[in-house]
């Protein structure tokens, strides 16, 4: 029996008070996503987890045809009040679980699924589902926090020396490189292809920003010229594209495998 708050809206653990570098990752981890999804006039695009649908209304917007798949039955009411905004847009909102899509095999051209799949509590099923849905020659689009990045490791290992070393009492509470508590799996990057790579092609592995959540490097950002800073986060990200294993987030994409389990 699955145990699933499906009232949830996700409002609270949302940042409000983004500062530059949350708003560099989330930023490019939206363009990224987006992108390799390849919204077009006539394409079908599918959105697991797609919360206030925010991402299924920007791909809708570049007239693609786009369901928004979200099990929660508030999130998915915030999204169709946001969606009376922007009547003009195609966007189908319906309940289901990621790993149990109501879709017929090879019904889409592609399937995104955005900072969710840590969230779930059959994740690799879900990727299953998602390749089951999307077309031979298509795409299924993944963006996962990874809490082996390089800011996750430095966050620990100061940890470590303030508590050891230097015999400070830290604060209670989550710290940077601890899972949240409504996130299922810890992802990092071995276990992300391993799971991801056993039903799908994978074309794309890449990283998106670092030292993202360090506070001290938050700081500086923060205090930098916005043009000085801008650069630095672009610099940042252009190499984490490289290293995904110390990136932030680790987009992941590629062409779903057909087996006698997923086959049209």
């Amino acid at each position: 029996m699955r145990v699933v708050d499906l009232d949830r809206d996700m409002r609270d653990v949302i940042p409000t008070g983004a500062g530059r570098d949350s708003e560099f990752l989330f930023q490019r981890m939206t363009e990224r996503t987006l992108a390799l999804a390849g919204a077009a006039p006539g394409r079908r695009l599918l959105d697991v987890a797609s919360g206030f649908g925010q991402d299924a209304r920007a791909l809708a917007a570049q007239d693609a045809l786009v369901v928004a798949a979200e099990p929660s039955a508030r999130m998915s009411a915030l999204a169709r009040g946001l969606d009376v905004e922007q009547a003009e847009l195609r966007v189908l909102h319906l309940r289901s679980w990621a790993d149990a899509l109501p879709f017929a095999a090879g019904s889409f051209d592609a399937v995104i699924c955005k900072g969710a799949l840590d969230h779930f509590d059959a994740p690799e099923d879900a990727i299953r589902e998602m390749a089951r849905v999307t077309r031979p020659r298509g795409r299924v689009v993944l963006a996962i926090a990874n809490f082996d990045s390089a800011a996750c490791r430095l966050a620990h290992a100061g940890d470590v020396l303030r508590e050891t070393l230097l015999g400070r009492v830290l604060p209670r509470g989550r710290r940077h490189y601890d899972v949240p508590h409504d996130h299922f799996t810890r992802y990092e990057l071995p276990l992300m292809r391993e799971q991801a790579g056993a039903h799908l092609h994978l074309e794309v592995t890449e990283g998106i920003s670092l030292a993202w959540g360090l506070r001290a490097w938050a700081r500086l950002v923060e205090r930098l010229p916005a043009p000085v800073a801008q650069g630095v986060l672009v610099g940042l990200d252009a190499l984490a594209r490289k290293l995904p294993g110390l990136a932030d987030v680790v987009l992941i994409a590629g062409r779903p495998r057909r087996s006698s389990s997923n086959s049209a």
